[in-house]
């Protein structure tokens, strides 16, 4: 069962928009047989230029879902990021049968996300748990999170590689010795 977290910029979140934003991204839970206690990061945002951007974040045990969705409605943002989130977990789903009828385990990296402000001026540090996984599930997890670029640890090499997305659109893997 998602536990939620829902926060308003320059909005107040009232009753029936927490509601609504619950009732919405629970409906991700049904792609779960056991669903593990998660919370539903959503951050609703409204910006002077009457626009809503929704960015929705749940970290589970083998997967990130993230994504964010911008559109003059607040309501109509809420379903594009839910459908958004829909797509991701469908494609995953595909990829994870794909590869266990080949016969391979799929490990998948989890985040833990710090934001703090310090005099070197970061803004936001993240905490990655490397797990084992080749560059083709490294690939789809940076395309999943919506990344340029993605650290793991190669299954095969045992070291921490990076995948990223080039100019060109293709991908480029870089390998630490």
């Amino acid at each position: 069962m998602f536990r939620y977290n829902v926060r308003g910029e320059n909005i107040e979140v009232t009753p029936a928009i927490r509601e609504y934003a619950e009732k919405k991204v629970g409906k991700l839970e049904r792609y779960f047989t056991d669903v593990p206690d998660a919370t539903a990061h959503v951050n609703l945002k409204v910006y002077s230029e009457k626009t809503a951007k929704v960015e929705v974040t749940i970290p589970l045990p083998y997967i990130v879902l993230r994504a964010e969705e911008t559109s003059p409605d607040l309501y109509a943002s809420i379903d594009l990021v839910v459908d958004k989130l829909e797509r991701q977990i469908r494609k995953f789903k595909t990829k994870i049968n794909r590869k266990s009828r080949e016969g391979a385990d799929i490990p998948v990296p989890t985040t833990e996300v710090e934001e703090e402000v310090n005099e070197l001026d970061v803004v936001r540090t993240k905490r990655l748990s490397l797990k084992p996984m080749d560059s083709e599930e490294a690939v789809l997890q940076m395309n999943m999170l919506g990344h340029s670029f993605f650290i793991f640890e190669d299954s095969e090499t045992n070291g921490t590689s990076i995948v990223y997305r080039r100019k060109d659109g293709k991908y480029g893997l870089i390998e630490t010795n």
